[in-house]
């Protein structure tokens, strides 16, 4: 009895301890999903397995385009290992901090919210082990943290339980100068 009275404690204790958006209100910058995801950008991450350790690295190119509420988000990734895969997200806006997104190996749509300084994206993905294909669940969180930086960690889970966990940051870079002299007044 005593250790389904300390499991049943745990339980109704870690189910209190999951962060929820309103974590997020008035956390500054406000994240602008149109503005921060609007051209160039990169990233850097790493892929943890269950039990914590890094299993691979890598990093993404990515490009931005907007056109109204539709967004258009490219993604070039190159693993440690030498794996390069793309994956093309299209994102609606639909106001008020909610977001609709698909991409070639999401199953169904990605569901959005944003508030504050957070996204919070629910989705189903087709993920790719050692040539086998699984469908796991996303809960991915991404957290604005400046005006050309976003920390995004996404825990993978599979039958309820969580099976590994990446974890990116993306910057966004400068935007490239003209390359149309300047004209100078001679006074």
């Amino acid at each position: 009895m005593r250790i389904f009275a300390l499991l049943l404690t745990s339980l109704l204790l870690f189910a209190c301890s999951s962060q929820q958006l309103s974590d997020y209100d008035n956390k500054q910058p406000q994240l602008d999903l149109q503005q921060f995801f609007t051209g160039e950008l990169e990233a850097a991450g790493v892929v943890i397995d269950r039990s914590g350790v890094v299993t691979r690295t890598f990093t993404v190119e990515l490009l931005g385009t907007w056109q109204d509420n539709q967004g258009v988000l490219e993604e070039w990734f190159v693993f440690d290992d030498g794996e390069k895969t793309t994956r093309t997200w299209r994102i609606t806006d639909l106001g008020n901090g909610q977001y609709t997104g698909t991409a070639g190996d999401i199953i169904g749509t990605a569901q959005g919210r944003s508030n504050g300084n957070a996204l919070h994206w629910v989705y189903d993905l087709v993920l790719t082990v050692d040539g086998t294909e699984y469908e796991v669940k996303f809960d991915d969180w991404m957290y604005q943290v400046s005006e050309r930086e976003i920390i995004n960690r996404s825990k993978i889970v599979k039958w309820g339980f969580e099976v590994g966990e990446v974890i990116l940051s993306i910057r966004k870079l400068d935007p490239k100068p003209s390359l149309q002299p300047s004209v100078m007044n001679d006074n």
